[in-house]
C-alpha cells in the first residue's frame, strides 16, 4: 500500500463517482433538502474547490481526471454532465472549469473583519442537477467503473491510484454488488490499488457509523455488504480522519460510512478522500 507518487500535468490521477439517483433519494435530510439536492449541491462545490486546487497564473493544470457515474432504473446508467463534459467518462480538470451547465447566484455568509457576519450574492457553478426516480441498478453502474478505472489504470501505470466513491441510499435491484466492488478494488497501478468509497445515505435512523474497522454496530446485512465493498483506509487518509475528529480509526478501518444525514460529514469525507491525493502533487511543476 504505497499512494504516494508525485501526480503532476504529465501523471494524473483519476476520481471517479458513482451516484445513486432512485426515487428514495427524494426524501428529505434533516436539513430540510432532498439527499439528491444535497449530493448535488455537495459534487458541485467539490468540482469548484479542485479545480482552484489546480488552478495556476497560467490557467488550470491538469492534475486530475474526473469522472461521474449517474444511475436509476428510468434513465439507466449515464453520465449526468453535460456538453464536452458528456462526451467521455473521465475529462480533465480544466474542461470542467470551461463548461458548466450554468452560473447560479446564491447567498453567501462570511466575516465582516470587525467579529461580525454578512450575508453576500456568489456566483456558484451547477455542473449536474439532482434526479431521483426509478429502482437501483448498482450493479450496471459498478460494471461500467470496473470498464472504465481499468482501461485508465492500463494506460496510466505509474499514476497514483483512481479514487472511487459510491455513494447510495438504497439497496442494488439488479443484483449483488459485492464481487463487482471487489474486482473494482482489485484494479492496481505500480503505486497501489484503487480506493473504493462507499458512502450510505441511509434512510434508516440510528447511530452514524463513520470509517469504522469492524461490521460491530452495522444495523443488517446490507450495511456489512457495503463495508465489505469498500477499500481499507490507507495511512494518509487515517491521520486525515483522525484530524478531522473522527474517532477509533485503526489499521482495520475501511473506506466507508454509513447512515451519513447531513451536508457537513459528506462533505468531510470527500475531502479526506481527495485531499489525500493533493498532498502529492508536484505543485512546482
Amino acid at each position: 500500500m504505497s499512494y504516494s507518487v508525485e501526480i503532476s500535468r504529465n501523471n494524473p490521477t483519476a476520481f471517479l463517482f458513482a451516484i445513486d439517483r432512485s426515487g428514495s433519494m427524494s426524501e428529505v435530510t434533516p436539513e430540510g433538502m432532498s439527499k439528491a439536492q444535497m449530493l448535488s449541491d455537495v459534487m458541485n462545490r467539490l468540482f469548484s474547490e479542485l479545480i482552484l486546487k489546480c488552478a495556476k497564473s497560467e490557467g488550470t493544470r491538469n492534475y486530475f481526471e474526473i469522472g461521474v457515474i449517474g444511475y436509476d432504473t428510468t434513465i439507466g446508467i449515464v453520465n449526468p454532465l453535460t456538453g464536452a463534459l458528456a462526451q467521455e467518462w473521465l475529462n480533465p480538470i480544466s474542461l470542467f472549469e470551461t463548461n458548466p451547465l450554468r452560473l447560479e447566484e446564491r447567498r453567501k455568509k462570511i466575516p465582516d473583519g470587525a467579529g461580525g457576519i454578512i450575508e453576500t450574492t456568489v456566483k456558484f457553478p451547477v455542473w449536474f442537477d439532482p434526479i431521483a426516480e426509478g429502482g437501483t441498478p448498482m450493479c450496471s453502474a459498478l460494471q461500467i467503473a470496473y470498464d472504465v478505472l481499468n482501461y485508465w489504470c492500463a494506460t496510466h501505470p505509474n499514476a497514483y491510484p483512481p479514487l472511487f466513491v459510491h455513494i447510495t441510499d438504497g439497496q442494488s435491484t439488479d443484483g449483488d454488488p459485492e464481487e463487482l466492488a471487489q474486482k473494482i478494488h482489485q484494479l492496481s497501478t505500480n503505486d497501489g490499488n484503487v480506493l473504493v468509497f462507499n458512502i450510505h445515505l441511509s434512510s434508516k435512523g440510528g447511530k452514524e457509523v463513520i470509517m469504522p474497522s469492524s461490521v460491530y454496530g452495522l444495523p443488517d446485512s446490507y450495511a456489512e455488504k457495503l463495508f465489505r465493498m469498500s477499500s481499507y483506509l490507507p495511512s494518509v487518509m487515517a491521520t486525515m480522519a483522525r484530524r478531522e475528529g473522527i474517532e477509533d480509526i485503526s489499521s482495520e478501518s475501511r473506506c466507508f460510512a454509513y447512515n451519513v444525514k447531513d451536508l457537513a460529514t459528506l462533505v468531510a469525507l470527500l475531502d479526506i478522500g481527495t485531499r489525500a491525493a493533493m498532498d502529492v502533487v508536484a505543485m512546482d511543476r
